[in-house]
């Protein structure tokens, strides 16, 4: 099982960071590999159980399932069910903490996974810092740099 944790810091609060990525729906509001998403079968995006199936913009098509939404604790919890970089067992949590040392938060976005013997290096670099880190830099864009 390959274990991969990238964090953060965004210069904004919790609350507003959330308000932005929470929506199972809305990567490609904010995440700057995704170029379209839609949940299947018409259910909720907050929905834990619900699908979201979506394009990368090279191509590709994801399929995840939401596993756990908590807004009290910031938190995501998804895995992957169908993907062409040739991951199983693939499940991700995308945490938020707030940080008591002006307005901004923790951002942390980890997974757990399995993949074909000897790509275990390429899929960490391509998950940790082609989507997890890339995503994070499109946040701190966002919310703007101190």
């Amino acid at each position: 099982m390959i274990r991969l944790y990238v964090s953060s810091v965004i210069d904004a609060n919790a609350d507003s960071v959330w308000a932005r990525i929470r929506d199972f729906n809305g990567l490609p509001q904010w995440h700057p590999l995704i170029a379209d998403s839609r949940i299947e079968n018409q259910q909720p995006a907050d929905r834990v159980g619900c699908v979201r199936n979506f394009h990368t913009r090279d191509g590709g098509r994801i399929r995840e399932k939401l596993l756990a939404l908590s807004d009290y604790d910031y938190t995501c919890t998804y895995e992957i069910l169908e993907s062409p970089m040739g991951v199983t067992q693939y499940i991700a949590t995308l945490k938020l903490t707030p940080v008591t040392d002006g307005d901004r938060c923790f951002a942390e976005w980890s997974a757990e996974f399995e993949c074909e013997e000897g790509r275990e290096r390429e899929l960490s670099e391509l998950i940790g810092q082609g989507v997890f880190q890339a995503g994070f830099e499109a946040l701190k864009r966002h919310f703007g740099r101190r």
